[in-house]
């Protein structure tokens, strides 16, 4: 039996958290904390290397979206290489 996907009825009454990724590159060593606790999946390594010779995450474009503002990201980088600016949309 396929899984029922529930939606809310008044969901149209409900704000809906969005964010914007900000990632300082030259910041970053790395680590991939925020690819690995990011609950959407919208970062992902990017193709360049910062001054430090450290690949840097970056959010995908067609991902951008789904960038829910929870801010995980922010709280697990160590070097506080990466933030989110808050969005408001509907729905």
């Amino acid at each position: 039996m396929p899984p029922v996907k529930r939606k809310l009825f008044n969901l149209d009454q409900y704000q809906v958290p969005r964010g914007k990724v900000q990632i300082i590159s030259e910041r970053c060593k790395g680590c991939s904390l925020c690819l690995e606790y990011c609950p959407n999946k919208v970062l992902a390594w990017s193709t360049d290397y910062n001054f430090k010779g450290y690949r840097y995450p970056v959010l995908e474009e067609t991902e951008e979206r789904y960038c829910i503002s929870c801010r995980f990201c922010e709280e697990v980088c160590p070097d506080f290489a990466i933030y989110v600016i808050d969005k408001k949309e509907r729905g």
